[in-house]
């Protein structure tokens, strides 16, 4: 009975990866999701992109609002440095992290994220903001 239980586990995980990530045809587990609006960068990000208009951004708005909410962690940083650190952190960790979640298509040759997910992560992002209102 287990090795029919573990079997059928991997049939849905299989099934959930071969949807690909240009959509939310599958199920995310909410650990993936936890873990991906864990970081305050990507709770900014996805923020953002509910926040605009169409759930998509330019990559150089997207920098400047993240920047912008994002508290600097060191504020002897000239705006321009902490803007810089941001965009760098944003491009090889934090956007790929959320593609990989299957929340967000980001298209770095175009330019263009767009947030993907759905009710779960904006119930997330609220209950969060909430909190992060009342620090």
């Amino acid at each position: 009975m287990d090795e029919s239980r573990e079997l059928g586990t991997r049939e849905i995980q299989s099934i959930d990866e071969d949807t690909g990530s240009s959509g939310r045809e599958g199920s995310i587990s909410p650990d993936t999701i936890l873990s991906a609006v864990a970081d305050e960068h990507r709770r900014a990000t996805l923020t953002a992109l509910d926040d605009a208009s169409g759930k998509t951004l330019e990559y150089d708005v997207l920098v400047d609002r993240v920047a912008d909410r994002v508290r600097d962690e060191d504020p002897r940083l000239e705006s321009e440095e902490h803007q810089q650190r941001v965009r760098i952190a944003l491009h090889h960790t934090h956007l790929p992290k959320l593609a990989e979640a299957r929340i967000i298509d980001y298209e770095a040759e175009a330019g263009h994220v767009r947030f993907v997910g759905g009710e779960l992560e904006q119930d997330l992002l609220a209950s969060v903001g909430a909190y992060e209102a009342h620090e």
